[in-house]
């Protein structure tokens, strides 16, 4: 599971951005994550759930903001959201190509997996 990798990578490096302030507990963890890891969620939960146990994040809540692909197109300027591929199946997928002039793009958003804020209870 790659899920596991990511997330332990994750909680590792919250853990040690914790050990610099004075926090009780953490209550909540918010997570931004791009279309384009194609990373499970429920995959993360439970890998979560199970990094988490005996640290100052056993019990928190993860809380998984999705962040959808966004491109520019270097060929026309067009900025704005992919097409999805698959649509009418189980999984749908960003394509990589500019919606309107099927050009070449840059990925502006969708890579992330990022910790985007925090709720702890400090002394």
């Amino acid at each position: 599971m790659h899920e596991v990798s990511v997330m332990s990578g994750v909680v590792e490096s919250v853990l040690k951005e914790l050990e610099k302030h004075d926090v009780l507990r953490v209550e909540e963890v918010v997570l931004t994550l791009g279309e384009l890891t194609f990373l499970g969620e429920e995959q993360l939960q439970f890998a979560y759930e199970i990094i988490t146990r005996d640290t100052l994040l056993n019990g928190s809540k993860l809380v998984i903001e999705p962040e959808e692909t966004e491109l520019l197109c270097l060929s026309c300027g067009y900025q704005g959201k992919a097409d999805k591929l698959g649509e009418e199946y189980h999984m749908s997928m960003p394509s990589l190509v500019c919606p309107k002039c099927r050009g070449k793009v840059k990925v502006l958003k969708g890579q992330s997996c990022r910790v985007t804020s925090m709720k702890v209870v400090q002394e």
